[in-house]
């Protein structure tokens, strides 16, 4: 039987519906989605909780959210280390499992009445790192999956599900903790990871993980191997510095953003979480144009023009005023543009990281990137809680919303925005401790019906 993934048209080229023919790859959507939505649900409704039924400060607001992000910064570069000797399958259903429990445990404190500040921080801190296990090991999967030129065609369909997430998780977070209870949303959450566990589990192709030697390289040499990689390559290292631009800003955004809808617009729980949801559609809109549009105007053109529409989208909110249906409805077209812009940039940009890194560094290349991009954003958040405390809610939001324009001024910058329509090829890096044959497992299938056999892709 011919692997599903190699389908082809009559005129010779890769079928489109190819790629869900693979029902690993099936199995893998499907629970990265029903993680994606439980993940997203949480992130809205903790910071509601600690707003609305807390009454939370605007720097306790900003700690809860930096300590939910500390993560990335703490464990980024050591999930990476790991992650690319470990089966990724293995990894994403632990996390799940935790994730499960943590917020479950939650949901048990808070109906006993428990459940205050302290256990957000603490349920924030836990569902952050695991998060940060699952999302390498999940982007770390897919070079296993599918073939290189399926790239962007599965980026776009798991970019696509966290579209959905963006949409049906805030506003679930925001309607539960606005019309039930933390507990009721907590326990959702929960719900949610345990679907993500049983899809993903139920992969057959087992991971073939690099041969260890007697004395295995210790995790910091692994460590800088992946630091120096991506410094080395001009592409990726201009992705970092975008990156930490754009997140170290939007994190103060968010943090403020949060403080203006429910006290300055007077805006309700549930019409919040709307207002948030707005980018899930926008970013879905990014997910399908993301599959077409580098390949006709060039990767880089469509980086830097989406950068520009979506970060600029913000600019706009503090200019609102009241919660009239007018302003409810300018959110939700700021969100969607917000949403469409963003998801356009994540897509690109996570395709051409894993075309130019070869398979043994696809977990480090990751880690860094997401070690350097998102490991401000604990800063952006204490950030935007005490601009928001010193001068207020609205010119805190003008000037945080500004600082996201920085991101696509570094792509202009750069040879990223130089990018044609065709990805650029890996980087060939030579063999180390990590593996003897430049770290490039295979990929074997599970014995089973359905199940197919195809070599690892060259890129992730």
């Amino acid at each position: 039987m011919p692997p599903a993934s190699s389908a082809v048209s009559d005129s010779g080229r890769p079928a489109a519906s190819s790629l869900w023919r693979d029902v690993d790859f099936r199995r893998l959507w499907t629970g990265q989605t029903a993680s994606q939505l439980g993940e997203h649900a949480s992130l809205v409704m903790l910071p509601l909780f600690a707003v609305v039924t807390l009454h939370a400060s605007a720097g306790q607001l900003g700690l809860l959210r930096a300590v939910g992000q500390a993560p990335v910064l703490l464990l980024s570069l050591f999930v990476g280390a790991w992650v690319d000797r470990w089966r990724t399958r293995t990894t994403m259903v632990l996390t799940d499992v935790g994730r499960a429990l943590a917020l479950g445990g939650a949901a048990v404190a808070g109906l006993l009445g428990r459940l205050g500040l302290p256990g957000l921080l603490a349920l924030a801190f836990a569902v952050g790192a695991l998060s940060v296990f699952f999302d390498v090991a999940y982007q770390a999967s897919l070079v296993r999956l599918v073939e290189r030129d399926r790239l962007v065609r599965g980026n776009s369909a798991l970019e696509g599900s966290r579209s959905a997430a963006q949409t049906a998780g805030p506003a679930l977070g925001g309607a539960l903790v606005s019309l039930l209870s933390a507990p009721v949303a907590a326990a959702s959450g929960a719900l949610f990871f345990a679907l993500s566990f049983l899809s993903i589990r139920r992969i057959r192709r087992i991971e073939s993980v690099p041969e260890r030697s007697e004395r295995p390289p210790r995790v910091w040499r692994r460590i800088h191997e992946g630091l120096r990689f991506v410094v080395g390559d001009t592409v990726l290292r201009t992705v970092c510095l975008a990156s930490a631009a754009f997140q170290f800003s939007f994190a103060a955004t968010t943090t403020v953003y949060l403080l203006f809808l429910p006290r300055e617009l007077r805006l309700s729980g549930t019409v919040v979480g709307l207002a948030l949801a707005a980018a899930g559609p926008g970013a879905l809109l990014g997910s399908l144009l993301a599959a077409r549009l580098p390949n006709r105007f060039g990767h880089g053109a469509v980086l830097v023009s989406a950068a520009v529409l979506g970060d600029g989208a913000f600019l706009w909110v503090p200019a609102l005023h009241g919660s009239s249906p007018v302003t409810v409805a300018a959110l939700l077209a700021i969100g969607f543009v917000f949403g469409a812009g963003s998801q356009l940039v994540n897509v690109t940009v996570m395709a051409v990281r894993q075309a130019v890194t070869p398979d043994g560094m696809q977990g480090r290349a990751a880690a860094t990137i997401t070690f350097v991009g998102m490991g401000l954003t604990p800063l952006g958040s204490l950030l935007g809680g005490f601009l928001a405390e010193e001068w207020g809610s609205r010119s805190s939001l003008l000037l945080t919303a500004a600082g996201m324009m920085l991101s696509p001024a570094v792509m202009v910058l750069s040879p990223l925005a130089r990018l044609g329509r065709t990805l650029p090829a890996s980087r060939d890096t030579p063999p180390t401790a990590t593996s003897p044959t430049a770290g490039r497992p295979e990929v074997h299938e599970a014995a089973g019906p359905g199940t197919t056999r195809r070599p690892a892709a060259d890129a992730e």
